[in-house]
């Protein structure tokens, strides 16, 4: 939690307190309009303009709203796109806008397949994209191996075969720069509790390229009205010709909060500087492992790309015992995570972490192999690991 997203919530604290009700419009940021702000300065770095973000939801609801609008199956274009690689809540989704429709996953959900379950080949989603695919969706860094995936060259296939594309970029926004308008991406959406450190649970975002502003939002809800008219009530849905349209009910004021001052702070250092030193730091990561970490009896191996411009913002450390490893570098206040089967997701994160702190990663890693620490921990799973 940074001293601004602290800032921020307490404010909106002492609003609730003085105000009451009365904070929907005379709030220092009328919370009435608090979720197109918030999009509005989302969207300086992700390359879309003000009026193409805004803070609604949370990441599953807006897959299901965005998808639900865009995808339109018609005659043999039934189909959707995906891939096997991606955070299981996308596909949880996508099944269930295809069975809402009739469809039967098993026949009309696509899946790209992985050579290592590691990484995807762009090429070969390319060749998938046949003139049954309806909808792309995929995502822009891969959750396990931190795989960056070719957005620009995606949408360029896609769009040359008459299909639209979307992408879940909750594993980058934040810490990678993206260029929605300028690739010309037709949609969408990510969290706010990873790099834009939102806090848990924090209210997620959408991005609509502005020239689908006149499709009717699949999930109608009465914030998505147009604004001046919202308080109308009237009962024909007329939706705001903005990103704002595809929200669904009142934003949550108290978990949007905290998003306000993390902005400040990203805006204020810069996207591109803070993916400069990403990139640093997770190289130095990298570099520490191999000289260090890799050879027995630690034995680990980087599960990532190499390559720059092919991979997000953290770091995939394999090792067999993984998990019980993770599990013992927590008690050693290491924050990083397990992701089955075999993985650690290590995040440096350039806007309050430092190189000192990843060569120490490296050190409690290697003392905990050294000191077999990690036998004192179960081999089964934690609810969250």
């Amino acid at each position: 939690m940074s001293k601004d997203s602290e800032s921020s919530v307490f404010r909106v604290l002492d609003e609730w307190k003085t105000l009451g009700i009365r904070g929907w419009l005379e709030a220092n940021h009328p919370w009435f309009y608090f979720a197109e702000e918030l999009g509005a300065m989302c969207a300086k770095i992700v390359g879309a303009e003000s009026e193409e973000v805004v803070a609604t939801s949370a990441t599953t609801v807006n897959i299901h709203s965005l998808v639900n609008t865009f995808y339109q199956p018609s005659g043999k274009k039934r189909r959707i796109l995906a891939d096997e690689l991606t955070f299981p809540t996308d596909i949880y989704a996508l099944r269930s806008v295809m069975k809402l429709r009739g469809l039967n996953p098993s026949d009309n959900l696509i899946l790209v397949q992985s050579e290592d379950g590691r990484f995807l080949d762009e090429k070969k989603i390319v060749e998938l994209m046949d003139e049954n695919i309806a909808l792309v969706f995929l995502p822009s860094v891969l959750y396990r191996s931190g795989q960056l995936l070719k957005m620009k060259y995606l949408v360029e296939e896609a769009h040359r075969r008459e299909i639209s594309i979307g992408f879940d970029c909750s594993h980058s926004v934040g810490v990678v720069p993206h260029y929605f308008d300028k690739w010309d991406v037709d949609f969408a959406l990510w969290c706010s509790y990873k790099y834009l450190n939102g806090g848990p649970g924090g209210t997620a975002f959408l991005y609509v390229n502005r020239k689908h502003f006149s499709r009717e939002p699949a999930l109608a809800g009465w914030f998505g009205y147009v604004k001046e008219k919202q308080f109308n009530l009237s009962l024909k849905f007329e939706h705001s010709r903005s990103a704002g349209g595809w929200q669904i009910s009142s934003p949550a004021i108290l978990s949007s909060a905290p998003i306000e001052g993390s902005l400040r702070i990203i805006l204020e250092a810069g996207i591109d500087a803070i993916r400069e030193k990403s990139l640093k730091m997770t190289s130095y990561l990298m570099f520490l492992v191999d000289k260090i970490l890799s050879d027995k009896p630690y034995s680990f191996t980087i599960g990532m790309p190499r390559e720059a411009e092919r991979r997000g913002g953290h770091v995939a450390l394999e090792h067999e015992e993984s998990m019980r490893i993770s599990e013992a570098s927590r008690v050693r206040g290491v924050v990083s995570d397990f992701r089955p089967p075999n993985v650690i997701r290590v995040a440096p994160i350039p806007l309050y972490n430092t190189y000192c702190e990843i060569w120490k990663v490296v050190q409690h890693l290697k003392e905990i192999v050294d000191k077999k620490e990690y036998e004192r921990f179960p081999k089964e799973r934690k609810e969250i690991s």
